[in-house]
């Protein structure tokens, strides 16, 4: 089957081909027909299986071959990384359209933004607080919304995110078609969701007797010190067939940390966290896509922007709060048909946790093999050769510089930056550690930091460096005794 066969038209088949795409994946086969049909729907299918064509080629094709500027399909999305992301994909859907397709999102100026919206993009792609920023300012019309996706609707629909996902909804036609597409959708979610649509059909496109996370996904956890972690990781990167490759962990600061460890041990490693400026993300993310950088590591917010089809390992460096973000993480790996690995590490801490998400997606697995960076089972689960080590190349050196700093270390001195400068200009603080130390002369080990007097005493009597300390305080008292004359007389 291929996508002219669910009713597609030819120019949108022919985008799609010039990518290679020309097969569709199980969510697309049921949901495509059904919502060129103009009927509300429930798309759940485990991530990285194509919804995003899913939902998104009914959205353009209804939209029609040249249809009249000004927004006219909205798709709501959690995380700035996904908004790109999704507007990639619907951008190459159109690319022989003249349907324009715009990613509105925080963290960038609002100026390009808006130069988008009033050229005409018919379809925008945004996350909800930019989306609102704008509708208030009288930016973006979404009047005129005939066709609405909520994209990872079970994190749209969460107590954080409902109260922005209920303004956009107050601000589109109540006759709009509406799709809500996810990986997950507890029973609760799919209630709340219903008050959106209009008798929503909800399709899965999950086999009855598969299991929670995608048959083409390895699965190892393991039971592991904190202190080994940097090692184990070192050395799993290091295994047969490892590709690009997203480290999750719990919080911007030890995703920061754990990305300079990796560029200490030689390895091509970015971080991805919510203290980066925006730009910085793009760019981590761009570097990882191209293959520029072959690591990257990442915190929970990225985990559902993250669409890269040829990351073959995940590793959950710290485990995740419940199971569906497991599965979100997981699912970054095994895309598009291929294989993965996904690899945990449950710190003894949170044996607890693990319990939970074991049993939710039924693992049997509650008591994880405690195991270390020398363990057999690490080496022999993972394809790691034998005698392997975290480490491929030493990368620091004695002055401290390693790669990733902006500024290499200058030829022919010990000190750094403001250290050689002191000692070029002669004015250096002989009492902080680092002026003293760049202040030397190359040459003789004369201190060009000394009075003219201490330079003279440091060259007389074959390198003595000054007079006794009797002779110094004879000349005090003589000096001290010669002003009170004077100033008596």
């Amino acid at each position: 089957m291929n996508f002219a066969d669910l009713g597609i038209d030819a120019d949108i088949v022919e985008a799609l081909a010039s990518k290679g795409i020309t097969s569709p994946f199980p969510i697309q086969e049921q949901a495509i027909p059904v919502a060129l049909t103009g009927q509300d729907i429930i798309g759940q299918a485990k991530t990285g299986t194509g919804k995003t064509f899913g939902f998104g080629l009914p959205l353009i094709q209804s939209l029609g071959l040249e249809p009249s500027l000004g927004a006219q399909a909205l798709v709501v999305v959690p995380t700035r990384e996904l908004a790109l992301q999704v507007a990639e994909d619907l951008t190459l859907a159109v690319s022989n359209r003249s349907t324009m397709v715009a990613a509105i999102y925080g963290g960038k100026s609002y100026e390009s933004q808006v130069e988008q919206i009033d050229a005409g993009a018919q379809i925008i792609v945004g996350t909800p607080g930019r989306l609102i920023d704008l509708s208030k300012q009288h930016k973006l019309n979404l009047s005129k919304i005939s066709f609405m996706v909520l994209d990872e609707a079970d994190e749209m629909l969460d107590l954080g995110f409902l109260p922005d996902v209920e303004k956009l909804f107050a601000y589109t036609p109540a006759t709009r078609q509406t799709l809500l597409f996810s990986a997950t959708m507890p029973g609760a979610i799919v209630t709340m969701a219903r008050k959106y649509q209009n008798r929503p059909m909800h399709i899965r496109a999950n086999e009855p007797d598969e299991g929670h996370t995608k048959a083409d996904i390895k699965q190892f956890v393991y039971r592991v010190h904190m202190l080994d972690k940097d090692e184990m990781v070192g050395r799993i990167l290091q295994a047969e067939g490892r590709g690009k490759t997203v480290i999750f962990a719990k919080t911007k600061r030890q995703a920061s940390k754990v990305s300079e460890e990796l560029i200490d041990r030689g390895f091509n490693a970015c971080a991805l966290h919510g203290d980066m400026s925006q730009e910085a993300r793009e760019k981590s993310m761009a570097a990882f896509r191209s293959g520029k950088k072959e690591i990257l590591v990442a915190t929970e917010v990225a985990a559902r922007g993250i669409d890269v089809d040829d990351v073959t390992h995940v590793i959950n460096y710290t485990i995740p709060e419940d199971e569906k973000a497991y599965l979100h993480r997981v699912g970054r790996t095994g895309r598009a048909g291929r294989l993965g690995v996904a690899v945990t590490f449950v710190d003894w801490e949170d044996m607890t946790r693990w319990k939970n998400i074991d049993q939710a997606l039924e693992f049997g697995n509650p008591e994880p093999a405690e195991t270390y960076s020398s363990s057999k089972n690490l080496f022999e689960d993972l394809g790691i050769a034998p005698g392997t080590k975290g480490r491929i190349q030493a990368t620091k050196r004695p002055d401290g510089w390693k790669p990733g700093d902006d500024e290499k270390p200058r030829s022919g001195g010990a000190g750094r930056g403001g250290q050689n400068r002191g000692a070029r200009n002669g004015s250096a603080n002989p009492g902080r550690a680092g002026g003293h130390a760049g202040a030397k002369h190359e040459a003789g080990g004369v201190d060009r930091q000394k009075s003219s007097n201490d330079q003279a005493r440091s060259t007389h009597g074959g390198g003595e460096h000054a007079r006794p300390t009797g002779e110094r305080n004879r000349q005090r008292r003589r000096t001290r005794g010669g002003s009170g004359g004077s100033a008596q007389g």
